[in-house]
C-alpha cells in the first residue's frame, strides 16, 4: 500500500547526468557570487576559483542536488524524461 503512493522515478542515465550536472554548476556559479563570507575553511587547488573553499563547494553542490532532483522529479512527471 504505500509502495503504490510513491512516485514513478526515473532510471539513472546519461540525460539524468546531465541534468545533474548542470544544475550543480548553475547553483556553483550563482554561490561564487552570492556567499559573502568566503574564503574561511580549507581551500582548493583549482586555478581561478581563488577564495571558494571546501565549506562553500560544499554548500553549493548541495543546493545543486536539492535543485537537480527538483529537476529531474518535475521533467519527469511532465513526461519530458524517461
Amino acid at each position: 500500500m504505500l509502495l503504490s503512493s510513491l512516485p514513478n522515478t526515473p532510471n539513472w542515465s546519461s540525460q539524468i547526468a546531465i541534468i545533474m550536472i548542470t544544475c550543480n554548476l548553475i547553483a556553483i556559479a550563482i554561490g561564487r557570487y552570492a556567499i559573502k563570507v568566503r574564503g574561511l575553511g580549507p581551500t582548493i587547488p583549482i586555478s581561478g576559483i581563488s577564495g571558494f573553499g571546501l565549506a562553500e563547494l560544499l554548500a553549493t553542490t548541495s543546493l545543486g542536488h536539492i535543485i537537480g532532483a527538483g529537476t529531474i522529479i518535475g521533467l519527469n512527471s511532465i513526461g519530458l524524461i524517461n
